[in-house]
């Protein structure tokens, strides 16, 4: 015990230093390369992070300076290859039981969605993106309420949908399961069903998505979510089918155990 003890101490003084080097912009880089490659060999490096004086800060510094890259769009890969530790880092601490919730109650997500709404295919901004949907991704597989309920407060769904649209096939996947998450969650349901705008615009890219087999997360391209079943009671089924494809092919919608075929 004394033996692993000694030999796990020099670790976490590495550990430690690497976290002291975040608050300096001129050494930062080498640190988030670091610190990126132990969060998921090291349990309580989130906690580490979100309590160290200024690491936080030090992460969103580095997400802000890339901004200006956006519009017009210069993300060079150096640029996203950094930014995209810092992300890491933030996925990390978005993950944490210990601290999930204040990561939510400082409203950090939002400083991701500019990524986002980029639009650029280069593989920088790709990267960027499938980098920030993880982070988001990291939180609804928790499928905790208050995940869903914050969500639902911002422009997540209109971000996921119009990603599934026309991201990579690695970010198309990551912006279907988030949306799924959400729809499996009550509350994230009766969202999507208040409208019938909102309902359909939902329907529409599930629709199509399910047509060009481009949602691998739901099971041979039947959604497991009680929306469209939800949606009977408002009289948007029959809306639904106007959404549906021709090609004799039927879109099967699975309800808990039950199977409904339109």
């Amino acid at each position: 015990m004394a033996a692993s003890q000694q030999q796990s101490s020099p670790e976490n003084e590495r550990l430690y230093q690497w976290i002291v080097e975040l608050s300096n912009p001129e050494i930062r880089e080498n640190a988030l390369l670091e610190l990126s490659k132990k969060r998921e060999s090291v349990h309580d490096l989130a906690p580490m992070l979100w309590h160290s004086f200024g690491t936080i800060a030090s992460l969103l510094q580095e997400i802000i300076n890339i901004y200006p890259a956006i519009n017009p769009a210069t993300l060079t890969a150096h640029q996203s290859n950094r930014v995209c530790n810092a992300l890491a880092l933030l996925q990390c601490v978005a993950s944490h039981p210990e601290t999930r919730s204040a990561f939510l109650q400082a409203h950090l997500p939002l400083f991701l969605y500019p990524f986002l709404y980029t639009v650029s295919k280069t593989r920088p901004f790709e990267y960027l993106r499938l980098t920030s949907l993880g982070v988001i991704g990291a939180l609804v597989k928790t499928d905790e309420q208050e995940v869903i309920t914050f969500l639902l407060t911002t422009e997540i769904i209109p971000l996921c949908l119009r990603i599934m649209e026309s991201g990579s096939e690695l970010s198309k996947t990551v912006a279907t399961f988030i949306l799924q998450k959400i729809l499996l969650d009550e509350s994230g349901l009766s969202y999507i069903c208040q409208t019938y705008d909102r309902f359909s615009h939902v329907a529409m890219i599930l629709v199509r998505s399910v047509a060009q087999d481009q949602i691998p997360t739901l099971e041979n391209g039947k959604i497991k979510c009680n929306v469209f079943l939800k949606s009977q009671k408002r009289d948007f089924r029959t809306s639904l089918v106007e959404f549906l494809p021709g090609g004799g092919w039927s879109f099967s919608l699975a309800a808990g155990s039950a199977d409904y075929e339109l």
